[in-house]
């Protein structure tokens, strides 16, 4: 059996009526509707429209957006003999075009204002600043320096980076060549980073002399060095200066007489300025390497197109967020996480990118907020563990801080329960848009998005995305509503990936997404489909419980245990137990707390009174930590793995990798 989702969620925000007309979505359905002869008025007409004539809408959204480039028909292009059009169909087959001239054509008519504004943990009266020009400027001349040295379009470079200007920077020139960016962060390991610059093979990378986290100062160059080590095709190496004051480290170990040493400033002050010249490719040309997370081998290395990649940002940017010219923009985020790719594109709608580096919690939990408030963020970008740890910490960014100028607030990276959404509205601010977003790395996106048009509806992502055929099927491959299923896309889109890195026959890309249903994009959420026309997300399918044969969602359980103010965080999986699963549940309990009988009752008494009998785990246990990526991601099945005494392939991947210890061998769990 399913479990059904309340029939009408509640009700917490709505935009009113100048808001609309003041959104870039309300003016491209005028357009359309002018075009068309007829009244678009409603976003889900409008889905309906861009599903059923999906490559008119791309083709209109490429010229509302105005994108530099060539667009030369057709549209799409599918061989004769494709039994999965869905995957093999091409889009834009004969356009070209440059990202980095897309990110940076806004420089001449906003030379002096500020394109990149940075903080980073430690000072908060530190700011440092990148005008248009000086970005464009800065951009020619680390684009000269790639091309004296050999890079050319399809080559790879390499930022092993915090979120600095400087990657901003070099990702652009990198772009201008037409070559290839790769990048990671520097909390990631050696080994980490070997599995995963080992396979795409830079020629260039670029490191910062340090970072500060949580009130430390950390150098990585060691680190730096033993990945240089491992990647013979790798010939130079930019060395950045660190944002903060780095102690020298006489043990730092050399970097390969084999590689070319460079410094950032040598390169600014070496090269003389010239103007760019951006090397047009075409539309499915790659652009950026992403990696999965890893944790059940080694990581995926996922190929993102130029054209792909910039259309679809400019959709969810100015239509899905309503990103306009001079805005702010601020996603918490890494070098190591999609979300910087897609903030970084930001630029393209000539938004001001707000970058921070280091902890969110450092001195404290308004650290982010006060920023927000002295630099007038309109879009404020986060995770939902985040906005759940500052409920739990008990901060109310509102009565610290005045942000009039947020208007959209953004959630991803996991589950945002429906209690976060409350919290939202009455501790940060309660007029905004809350878009809960969901997609992933797989995609450089999103499925499921924000509507600047329509309302917000407690614990829904609040429709699907424009231009996507996003279903639900359920265990016998249809199509269903209202019900728990799988998330699916039954159509193509321009931002699929091109593939993976070093898979000729295209075999590892199929069978990770295309596998399931034939021909069908599967893409391993476990969700339902609201009657408000949103979405409601349940966890990782790969992660569903089924006690029973019922399938739970562990995010149900989280949403419950979670609140409880013992529990810091929790991780739930299936034990096999003969034919059957039993539910077992870790906790990590908050300083000063113990897991009591009684507190194992609350517990189970919760979870049994707000979601069913069957979500009630039988064996609850407690863990000084729970494992999470770096990205901040549960991970079950390394978990579940630990548990049925079978190898986790990829610890690496975790942030806290050491907790993994706590789930083996538990007495608990055995016989």
């Amino acid at each position: 059996m399913d479990y059904q989702q309340p029939e009408q969620p509640k009700l917490l925000w709505m935009p009113e009526k100048d808001r609309i007309h003041d959104s870039k979505l309300y003016q491209f359905m005028v357009k359309l509707s002018e075009k068309k002869n007829t009244l678009y008025h409603d976003y889900n007409q409008l889905h309906h429209w861009s599903v059923n004539h999906s490559e008119e809408f791309w083709s209109m959204l490429w010229d509302f957006c105005q994108v530099e480039g060539a667009k030369k028909p057709p549209v799409t292009f599918c061989p004769a003999d494709s039994r999965t059009p869905a995957k093999d169909t091409q889009w834009f087959p004969h356009a070209k075009l440059n990202y980095a001239e897309n990110l940076l054509r806004n420089w001449r008519t906003q030379a002096a204002a500020d394109a990149i504004i940075f903080h980073c943990e430690g000072d908060p009266n530190q700011r440092q600043h990148l005008s248009w020009q000086q970005l464009y400027r800065q951009t020619s001349q680390v684009a000269s320096f790639l091309h004296n040295h050999g890079i050319k379009k399809g080559d790879v470079v390499a930022g092993y980076l915090p979120n600095i200007p400087q990657a901003v920077v070099a990702m652009l020139a990198t772009a201008s060549l037409g070559a290839i960016w790769t990048s990671t962060s520097p909390d990631f390991g050696a080994e980490s980073v070997t599995e995963r610059f080992g396979q795409t093979k830079p020629k260039v990378m670029l490191f910062a002399q340090g970072y500060q986290y949580n009130g430390k100062p950390i150098s990585y160059h060691d680190k730096v060095v033993a990945v240089s080590q491992n990647i013979p095709e790798l010939e130079h190496l930019v060395e950045i200066p660190a944002s903060v004051s780095i102690a020298a480290e006489s043990s730092k170990s050399a970097i390969p007489d084999n590689i070319h040493h460079h410094y950032w400033s040598d390169i600014l002050e070496s090269t003389v300025p010239s103007e760019l010249g951006f090397t047009p490719v075409p539309f499915n040309h790659p652009l950026y390497i992403l990696y999965s997370s890893g944790t059940t081998g080694k990581p995926k290395c996922i190929v993102h197109s130029v054209g792909g990649t910039l259309l679809n940002h400019l959709k969810e940017h100015q239509l899905q967020t309503d990103i306009r010219a001079g805005d702010k923009v601020f996603y918490f985020t890494t070098c190591g996480w999609m979300m910087w790719n897609w903030l970084v594109s930001a630029l393209a709608s000539g938004a001001t990118l707000i970058l921070y580096d280091g902890s969110p919690f450092y001195p404290d939990g308004n650290v982010l907020w006060q920023l927000a408030e002295k630099e007038g963020v309109t879009l404020f970008g986060t995770s939902a563990k985040y906005l759940e740890a500052l409920e739990k910490q008990g901060y109310r960014p509102k009565d610290k801080t005045k942000l009039p100028s947020l208007r959209t607030l953004c959630s991803t990276g996991s589950v945002l329960a429906p209690e976060q959404f409350d919290y939202v509205y009455d501790a940060i601010h309660s007029d905004i848009q809350l878009a809960s977003i969901s997609g992933g790395t797989d995609i450089c996106g999103c499925f499921a998005i924000g509507n600047p048009l329509g309302p917000v509806y407690r614990g829904e992502c609040q429709g699907l995305a424009l231009g996507m055929d996003v279903q639900v099927f359920n265990e016998l491959g249809r199509s269903v509503y209202q019900q728990h299923g799988e998330l699916v896309c039954l159509n193509s889109f321009p931002n699929q990936p091109i593939g993976f890195w070093n898979d000729p026959d295209g075999s590892k890309y199929h069978n990770a997404y295309w596998q399931t249903y034939t021909g069908i994009w599967h893409h391993g959420d476990y969700v339902s489909l609201s009657n408000t026309g949103g979405m409601v997300f349940y966890g990782r399918s790969d992660a569903v419980l089924n006690p029973g044969g019922v399938r739970i969602g562990t995010a149900e359980i989280y949403r419950q245990v979670n609140r409880l103010k013992e529990i810091k965080d929790s991780l739930v999986i299936g034990q096999n137990q003969g034919a059957d699963v039993r539910v077992i549940l870790f906790v990590q309990l908050v300083e000063t707390e113990v897991l009591t009988d009684d507190l194992k009752a609350t517990i189970k008494q919760k979870i049994r009174e707000h979601c069913s009998p069957r979500h009630v785990p039988e064996v609850i246990l407690a863990v000084r930590d729970v494992p999470r990526t770096k990205s901040g991601k549960l991970v079950e099945l390394a978990v579940r793995n630990i548990v049925h005494n079978q190898p986790v392939k990829n610890v690496g991947a975790l942030a806290n990798p050491e907790s993994l210890e706590e789930f083996r061998d538990r007495d608990e769990l055995k016989g």
